[in-house]
C-alpha cells in the first residue's frame, strides 16, 4: 500500500541537544551540553508549587494565564523596562519560550512569507517558519565578535519579508546587542514595516556591568514588536516550561488565536506558585553576579588549557575555540571529546543553516561549582 505523505520538515533530524545528551549519558560524561542547571530551584518556590497542588489548584488555568501571574509580570516589566503592559490584553503565559516563539511565528508566517533570521540561531526558529509555508533569509554572524551588520540585514528584507527575529542575549554565542544595535533595529522596523520578534529569555544574565537592551523599553517598537521571556532560565526550573509573550493588544489577540488551539492553557499550580514567589520582591540583578561567578570559574579553570575562550557577555553559555587542539569538524570533535575525555559540549555548526564550521564548541556553565571543576580537570588533559 502506498502512503501519500509529504514531510513538512524533510531535512530536520534529531536535535544536536538530544544527540549530545544521549552520548553524555552513554559515556557517563560531565554534561555541559544541554542548557539546564544541575542545582536545585529555590526551596521556597518548590514549597509553593506543592502548596498549590495540595490546595487543589489543579484544573485548567485561564487560556491567557492565571491573573495573579499576569499582574506580577506586568509589575516586573515595569520595574525593568519602564512600561507596564496590560495584564489582561498584552501578556500571555506560554508552555515555555519555545511554544511562544513557535506560536508567534505561526501567527505571522504563511505560504510565500519570509522571515529574516540571524545565525547562529536557536534551532526552533527556522523550522517554525518552514512548517508554516514560509522561507528564511539568513545573516551569518562570525567569530570572534559575532556582530550584526545591520546594512546587510536591510538588504535581506524585501516585499515578502514579514518578520525579523532577534535573540538578545544571544544563544549560542553569548553576545549581546547594545543600545546602538537597538537603534538600528528600530530604524529597520520603521523603514520597512517588518514585524519584530525578540527572544529575550536570558534577559537577566548580562555580565561585566552591562545592561540588557529590551525592545519593551522602546515605545517606538510597540506597534510591531513582540517579546518572549522564560521563567525556566531565571528561576532555575527549565522543566516547568513556563514562558510568556508580550505584545500590544492587537498582536496579543492574534497570538492567542494560535495559542488556544495548540496548548490552550499552561500548568496551573506552577503559575500560582511563580505568582506568589514574585510577590517576594525578587532582586533580579543578583542573577548576573550568580552566573558571572560561574563563567569566571570556568574561564579561570581553562586558562592553562589549549581551549581559547570567546568571552560570554550574557546567557549561561560560553564558546571555546579548539582549533589549536584538533582540525576535526566541530560535530566530530564534540563527540570525540565526550567519548575520550568524558565532557559533553555542543558544536556550533548546527546553529547555522550552512553548517559553517569555525572550530567552536558551546559550554553551558549553569552548573554546580563542583561540576564545572570536574569538567575543567578533564578538559585540561585534552
Amino acid at each position: 500500500m502506498s502512503i501519500n505523505f509529504e514531510s513538512k520538515l524533510p531535512n530536520t533530524a534529531t536535535t544536536i541537544f538530544t544527540v549530545m545528551s544521549a552520548l553524555a549519558n552513554e559515556h557517563q560524561a560531565v554534561n555541559l551540553s544541554q542548557g539546564f542547571p544541575d542545582y536545585p530551584a529555590d526551596a521556597v518556590l518548590k514549597d509553593l508549587v506543592c502548596q498549590f497542588i495540595k490546595e487543589d489548584y489543579n484544573q485548567y488555568a485561564p487560556m491567557a494565564g492565571v491573573p495573579a501571574l499576569l499582574s506580577q509580570i506586568s509589575k516586573k516589566i515595569e520595574h525593568s523596562y519602564g512600561w507596564a503592559p496590560d495584564p489582561a490584553k498584552e501578556i500571555t503565559i506560554a508552555t515555555g519560550a519555545s511554544q511562544a516563539i513557535c506560536s508567534a511565528i505561526s501567527m505571522m508566517i504563511g505560504p510565500g512569507d519570509e522571515a529574516v533570521i540571524i545565525e547562529p540561531a536557536y534551532d526552533s526558529y527556522a523550522p517554525a517558519v518552514i512548517m508554516n509555508g514560509g522561507k528564511t533569509r539568513v545573516f551569518e554572524m562570525l567569530a570572534p565578535d559575532f556582530k550584526v551588520d545591520w546594512q546587510a540585514i536591510r538588504k535581506l528584507i524585501n516585499n515578502k519579508t514579514k518578520l525579523l527575529i532577534i535573540n538578545n542575549p544571544h544563544n549560542p554565542t553569548g553576545s549581546i546587542l547594545d543600545e546602538n544595535d537597538l537603534d538600528e533595529v528600530e530604524n529597520i522596523v520603521h523603514e520597512t514595516g517588518v514585524y519584530l520578534l525578540s527572544d529575550e529569555v536570558y534577559e537577566h544574565l548580562v555580565f561585566d556591568g552591562r545592561e540588557h537592551q529590551s525592545i519593551l523599553a522602546r515605545p517606538g517598537l510597540k506597534e510591531r514588536g513582540m517579546a518572549v521571556f522564560s521563567f525556566g532560565k531565571s528561576l532555575h526550573a527549565t522543566g516547568w516550561k513556563i514562558g510568556y509573550f508580550i505584545a500590544n493588544p492587537f498582536l496579543s489577540a492574534e497570538f492567542r488565536k494560535i495559542h488556544q488551539f495548540t496548548v490552550f492553557s499552561v500548568n496551573t499550580p506552577a503559575q500560582h506558585a511563580i505568582a506568589a514567589y514574585l510577590e517576594g520582591n525578587i532582586d533580579w540583578s543578583k542573577l548576573s553576579g550568580f552566573f558571572q561567578k560561574k563563567r569566571d570559574l570556568l574561564q579561570a579553570g581553562l586558562e592553562q588549557s589549549r581551549f581559547i575562550p570567546l568571552n560570554s557577555a550574557g546567557t549561561y553559555f560560553q564558546l571555546y575555540d579548539y582549533s589549536g587542539i584538533s582540525d576535526l569538524p566541530d560535530q566530530e570533535f564534540a563527540k570525540w571529546l565526550t567519548r575520550a575525555f568524558g565532557v559533553a559540549t555542543i558544536p556550533l555548526s548546527p546553529f547555522y543553516t550552512s553548517d559553517l564550521d569555525q572550530k567552536l564548541v558551546r559550554i553551558c556553565f549553569a552548573k554546580k561549582e563542583e561540576t564545572i571543576q570536574r569538567a575543567v580537570e578533564r578538559l585540561l588533559m585534552v
